[in-house]
């Protein structure tokens, strides 16, 4: 029997046989069977990896779940469903859902990987009820997990062939989440955020073993960016959860602070720390919906501010290590929240001290508490945000996705300008631009480099990109055949962080080409323009 209280609770009852454990333990048991028909689909069955994955997943929370009954029943134990609804929870779920779909609908690796994220909660909502039930009496049942995987999924996913892996990142974020506590004001609160430990965890383990290839982490940190207008609309999908838990500090102290650190650097530099960007956008997406879960953030005003700021300058000096490392630097938005989790009670007793207290944002306008003070920061954090979109410090055109801004920092000999040039043109190269390939294997050298740089103008001249051709005749001569992009290069040198380009006429292509500095696309545009009729 279920017996429903005044206060939404449940209790699940049976008959003396099972204790009353037989069916609050069938929860853990549907979830299993969930997970193990998941295998029965044909895409799972063409991969047998894939498919031992899901069902050895399976058959584990299966074996734990009989156990736990047998164990149950020996010690007589009552145990309890309850169903709670925590906005916290579900705000956050809808935000992240938002973003699979827009980012799915531009990059169909997010929709045709629709069942695995299926998996992966079936398999989160067995764990943790599992875990619950082998420490405590009672499980409370709402949408926990969901939030966790959702954030899980937008930053690491394993491939198909490796992805028992994923089930065992899911295990031990809930494990940490369950075992690892501390006191918060009286409570016992989870220390680390339950995706980000176990991402920081496996991203440290991938980057040590030189493993990244067996996961998305690099498609997934830039297929972000294909869908138009994402850092506004990931900025307008967290408005309501920044609005209800007061985070709206940390995300704001946390833009404001990267993008000044940009703008210093290229005053410094002429060039872009980033490489394409003031605020990378997966960073920009670890701003909104990681690193400021308010369960694992400072409980001060000014301590949150401070959280923020640090967020920002342990992603750049992250990405700096990883970067002189000649690693994968996906990961600088990672690595640092589980270490930041550990010092939010350390933060909130600086930002206490008396010499801070004139800095304390919480004694202007006392009169402004909850949800009117959240939805003031909300304000600003607005104007700030749209300050920094129209001076594009955010947004879907920045001068370092441009070949020519690099080429011309190439030129000029500027910190990283032919390393960011050379990264660009060989990523080009192998997308098929014959333009690309031939300034890859110039960039490379023939006197310093012969052998790279035969195979690029090898590439150049297979593409039917002429000048390519003649390159690599002429060996290891300083002289350097080039020529215009064609026009079947343009839709490959002209799409930056935006995906491939397609369905644009010549004139659409060459007014791009030259709106980023390509002069020769300048012209053509001209040319074209002025063989139209007359309107």
């Amino acid at each position: 029997a279920m017996q429903v209280h005044h206060n939404g609770t449940i209790d699940s009852h049976l008959a003396r046989q099972t204790g009353g454990r037989g069916l609050v333990l069938a929860w853990p048991l549907l979830f299993a069977s969930g997970l193990a028909v998941l295998g029965f689909l044909p895409v799972v069955t063409r991969n047998p990896h894939l498919l031992w994955s899901i069902w050895g997943a399976a058959a584990f929370v299966g074996t734990w779940n009989v156990l736990l009954l047998a164990k149950s029943l020996t010690r007589k134990r009552r145990l309890t469903v309850e169903v709670g609804l925590r906005k916290q929870h579900y705000v956050q779920a809808c935000a992240q859902v938002s973003i699979f779909l827009y980012w799915g609908w531009h990059w169909r690796e997010v929709y045709d990987s629709g069942y695995l994220l299926a998996a992966q909660l079936l398999f989160a909502y067995a764990v943790d009820m599992l875990l619950a039930f082998s420490r405590r009496d009672t499980y409370t049942l709402g949408f926990s997990p969901v939030p966790v995987i959702f954030s899980i999924n937008l930053f690491l996913w394993f491939k198909a062939d490796w992805f028992y892996l994923q089930f065992l990142l899911i295990a031990v974020g809930f494990a940490v989440k369950d075992f690892i506590r501390w006191n918060v004001g009286g409570r016992s609160v989870h220390i680390f955020n339950p995706s980000s430990f176990p991402l920081g965890l496996f991203s440290l383990v991938l980057l040590l073993t030189g493993t990244s290839s067996i996961t998305w982490a690099y498609e997934i940190a830039n297929t972000l960016n294909y869908p138009p207008q994402i850092y506004l609309f990931i900025f307008l999908v967290s408005l309501p959860g920044q609005l209800l838990f007061g985070v709206a500090t940390m995300t704001m102290s946390a833009g404001v602070t990267m993008y000044l650190f940009g703008l210093f650097y290229f005053a410094l530099t002429g060039t872009y720390y980033f490489f394409d960007s003031y605020i990378p956008i997966a960073v920009f997406l670890g701003m909104h919906l990681l690193f400021n879960d308010p369960s694992t953030s400072p409980r001060t005003e000014l301590g949150r501010i401070m959280f923020g700021v640090l967020y920002a300058l342990s992603v750049v000096a992250i990405y700096a290590v990883l970067d002189r490392a000649a690693v994968l630097t996906v990961y600088d938005k990672l690595l640092a929240v589980p270490i930041m989790n550990l010092m939010i009670q350390a933060i909130d007793r600086v930002a206490r001290a008396k010499v801070l207290r004139r800095f304390n944002p919480a004694g202007i306008a006392k009169s402004l508490t909850g949800p009117r003070r959240n939805l003031a920061y909300i304000g600003v954090w607005t104007t700030v945000f749209i300050a920094i979109s129209t001076a594009q410090g955010v947004g879907d055109s920045h001068r370092g996705e441009w070949v020519p801004f690099w080429q011309q920092a190439c030129a000029e000999g500027r910190p990283y300008g032919c390393r960011n040039l050379g990264t660009l043109v060989s990523n080009y190269c192998r997308s098929g631009s014959g333009w690309a390939c031939n300034e890859f294997g110039i960039l490379l050298n023939p006197r310093q480099q012969p052998q790279f740089a035969a195979r690029a103008f090898r590439d150049a001249c297979d593409f039917g990109f002429d000048p390519g051709c003649a390159n690599l005749e002429s060996g290891t001569s300083n002289t350097f055949r080039r020529a215009s992009p064609g026009i079947a290069d343009y839709p490959i040198i002209l799409q930056g962080a935006k995906g491939p380009i397609r369905n644009l006429t010549p004139l659409e292509l060459y007014a791009r080409a030259c709106v980023q500095g390509f002069s020769d696309g300048c012209q053509k545009a001209k040319s074209a323009i002025g063989t139209e009729p007359p309107s």
